[in-house]
């Protein structure tokens, strides 16, 4: 079912508009933040590391609800495609930031592709259902997840790579309008939908439109417990790629190239995961894959970080090329670790954002999936301060992959003990 949604103009359009959407967002912030690192940023580089992520993270949080707004009052494809017009524009600054070498206007564009996100976050998933037959959901979950990753993956890819050598601005530039311009272009042929809530009055005040819809989340049980489920893999999401780097390269000693590969490892089995959860799903609306693939990323960090805790501290010395790397036996294991806690994290997000997705009513679907998002971010933003306090502190990269085993043990009895209910015969057929 998979291979044939992509040959459809019900879910194709949409499926390359977000690749390419994800792959520029990408590409822009890894370009800068080497940009920062190794050319510009100076002394105060790593703290502009951190402020670009913060920039691009914060209108998740202060527009989700405005677009999900946006999403269930208008045509969800009229509307995608004038935001990925506008991307266009974001797009240009960038390109600007990158002749001009211009922290300010490269911050700015970041912040540009930050809203335009957050204002199509609520589309590209609220818009599934209006298309799709309900059993349809999970593959097309399982499509869209996959892509994201590999997409988030190559424009990281790209980003280096573009950036070699101090990065050539031209180069930089004609890749940037390029995707933005295939973004706009698969845009135009996402089809039209009906306004799902044509009477809605839309509220400008973002922050109590935010609240209110997070009140609205947490009213609904079922919905609620499958956002938190969500929040879950985005947070463990994150932190495993925000570890990654240094755990390659300083706990295990491989170069930049050894930490490419983790990062391919991981973006597919991210995939393989999702289409796994979609064949186990066959169709239907089904909570019991996310409870196995929090049980795994519990059991997978365990033995990770206990395999990181008995490593020799003479292994850490030396950056080791691809070859001699993947000569210890600790590399394959942490690598197999990695590639499998990816594979369950896509056995949690497919059937849960599946189930938002079908559960939600479909005049209010899009402003859920915007509150789901501001959750998201949230966990996510909450899960970074907390790694960092814990770094801060002295705590190790094998310690806080136990940590991780204790969030995904957790999780899965949770979602043991309260998925049951809200996953009974009568809510999945």
């Amino acid at each position: 079912m998979s291979q044939s949604l992509l040959t459809t103009r019900r879910f194709a359009p949409l499926f390359w508009c977000q690749f390419f959407s994800a792959f520029n967002d990408n590409f822009l912030k890894n370009a800068l933040v080497l940009l920062i690192l190794f050319k510009i940023g100076g002394p105060s580089g790593e703290s502009l590391v951190t402020l670009a992520g913060g920039i691009f993270i914060a209108p998740f949080f202060l527009l989700s609800a405005f677009g999900g707004q946006l999403a269930d009052r208008f045509d969800k494809a009229l509307v995608a495609r004038r935001l990925k017009l506008i991307e266009i524009g974001a797009a240009a600054v960038a390109v600007a930031g990158f002749q001009l070498t211009s922290v300010p206007l490269l911050f700015l564009a970041l912040f540009l592709f930050g809203v335009i996100g957050a204002l199509f976050g609520p589309i590209k998933y609220g818009i599934l259902p209006d298309h799709l037959q309900r059993q349809e959901l999970p593959s097309a979950n399982a499509l869209v997840e996959g892509a994201t990753f590999l997409a988030i993956l190559g424009g990281t890819i790209a980003g280096g790579l573009a950036m070699q050598g101090g990065g050539n601005p031209a180069v930089l530039g004609v890749a940037m309008m390029l995707f933005a311009l295939l973004c706009w272009s698969t845009s135009l042929f996402i089809p039209k939908t009906a306004q799902a809530a044509p009477g809605l009055a839309i509220d400008p005040n973002i922050l109590g439109s935010t609240t209110r819809l997070l009140g609205e989340l947490w009213s609904q049980t079922r919905l609620w417990r499958c956002a938190v489920v969500t929040s879950t893999f985005w947070l463990v999401g994150a932190i495993v790629l925000s570890l990654l780097p240094p755990l390659v390269m300083h706990t295990l000693g491989g170069t930049e190239t050894v930490v490419t590969i983790h990062l391919a490892v991981f973006a597919v089995a991210i995939g393989v995961g999702s289409g796994l959860a979609s064949w186990l799903s066959a169709g239907r609306i089904i909570l019991w894959p996310a409870a196995v693939g929090a049980l795994l990323i519990g059991l997978f960090s365990v033995d990770l970080g206990f395999a990181l805790l008995r490593l020799p501290a003479a292994d850490t010395m030396t950056a080791l090329a691809p070859s001699v790397f993947f000569a210890r036996p600790v590399a394959w294991r942490a690598a197999i670790d990695l590639g499998l806690l990816a594979v369950a994290g896509g056995l949690m997000i497919v059937p849960s954002f599946a189930a938002i997705q079908a559960w939600a009513a479909p005049e209010r679907r899009a402003r859920i999936v915007a509150a789901v998002n501001v959750l998201n971010a949230a966990f996510m933003v909450g899960g970074a301060l907390t790694v960092a306090l814990l770094q801060n502190a002295g705590v190790g990269i094998p310690v806080l992959f136990l940590s991780i085993a204790a969030v995904g043990l957790l999780a899965a009895l949770w979602i043991g003990k309260t998925m049951p209910t809200a996953a009974s015969l009568r809510s999945i057929t």
